[in-house]
């Protein structure tokens, strides 16, 4: 049964965006727009870490709901964390402050791709009962589940931790591809295994980070990742959920990425809308691409980028594009105003 047989959110403007439908007023959210700005989030992660909240359905429930009362957005997003299919799964890895995710034993060899635990659904019953809590909690408000995608959490594992250059994570691909697939495989099984459990619970759509594919070429990206994303987005396909592409610094892959099987495709704040149309095609509704930073200049400078970018996804429509959803072209910065993304989703809403 998908989720469209439980929960029909035919009115609701994201969705109408999402899968080529009119809107009936431009709809707006924010990646993590759970938590991060708001001063009700730090007091409520108070003592307890990131990995402990995202476990807890309690606290995912709490922390998606904070933006959408705050700021009136068009989705939720569910609070979690790339990781977390992996942590659930059974491997040694924490997310340390200022770090990001650390993994106590990275995974460099054949033999240690092959020693990964797969994920049970199961293991993600909190975060599948966050779903439902909120789904409940929602009202007429769609909810976004999302995961990382397989290349993202390979540079992880292989790599450790975060890193700047990913060496390690591309002297694995180009020394040893057949190493490197076989992880990316395994990978996107748990990928495909945590967003249907999200579905099962009742997520109204799906997106998938690609955080670090902006650091591969177009060639190197459609060797070694395009495959492994095109198959989740296929076997994503058939729950009928919108299905969101996002990665970041990657306007030169934009085609590739338009064509790994998505319905939305995000664009980061480096490419305009109407460039974007024509590197992703038409037929697919485009998402962005506010530059985070934008929000710390000033009310007249927001507001003329706000209405320079709704223009452009005017164009981009006329072009060809499906849709747009207004976001950001990242994430929303922790030092920025809560009052200004209210303002914000107000202006957008009234353009």
């Amino acid at each position: 049964m998908t989720i469209n047989a439980r929960r029909r959110l035919t009115d609701a403007p994201f969705l109408a965006a999402a899968t080529g439908a009119l809107p009936s007023r431009r709809p707006v959210w924010f990646m993590r727009q759970a938590g991060r700005s708001l001063p009700e989030y730090r007091e409520l992660r108070k003592g307890v870490g990131m990995l402990e909240s995202c476990f807890d359905p309690e606290l995912v429930c709490e922390i998606t709901m904070q933006p959408v009362r705050r700021h009136g957005v068009d989705a939720a997003i569910l609070f979690s964390d790339i990781v977390v299919p992996l942590k659930a799964a059974g491997i040694d890895l924490d997310i340390v402050a200022g770090v990001g995710p650390v993994v106590a034993a990275p995974v460099r060899t054949v033999a240690e791709v092959r020693a990964l635990p797969r994920l049970r659904p199961e293991e993600v019953g909190a975060v599948a009962e966050g779903v439902r809590l909120l789904v409940e909690e929602l009202g007429d408000t769609p909810l976004i589940g999302f995961a990382g995608a397989p290349f993202t959490l390979a540079s992880y594992l292989v790599e450790g931790g975060p890193s700047r250059n990913h060496e390690r994570t591309k002297a694995m691909m180009y020394a040893d591809p057949t190493t490197w697939h076989e992880l990316l495989g395994v990978l996107t099984d748990i990928t495909i295994a945590f967003l249907r459990a999200q579905v099962a619970a009742g997520v109204d759509a799906i997106q998938l980070f690609d955080s670090w594919a902006g650091a591969l070429s177009e060639a190197d990206y459609r060797r070694f990742v395009l495959p492994h994303s095109e198959r989740v987005f296929a076997e994503m396909g058939a729950t009928g959920v919108p299905r969101i592409h996002f990665g970041v610094g990657t306007g030169e892959l934009l085609k590739a990425m338009g064509e790994a099987g998505a319905d939305v495709v995000g664009v980061d704040w480096r490419v305009p809308l109407t460039a974007a149309v024509r590197r992703v095609g038409a037929g697919k509704a485009l998402q962005g691409n506010l530059d985070p930073a934008v929000l710390f200049a000033g009310s007249a400078a927001i507001e003329a980028a706000a209405r320079r970018i709704a223009h452009e996804a005017d164009e981009a429509v006329a072009m060809g594009a499906a849709g747009h959803i207004f976001n950001l072209g990242h994430g929303v910065l922790p030092q920025t105003d809560p009052g200004v993304l209210t303002a914000l989703v107000e202006l957008v809403h009234e353009i």
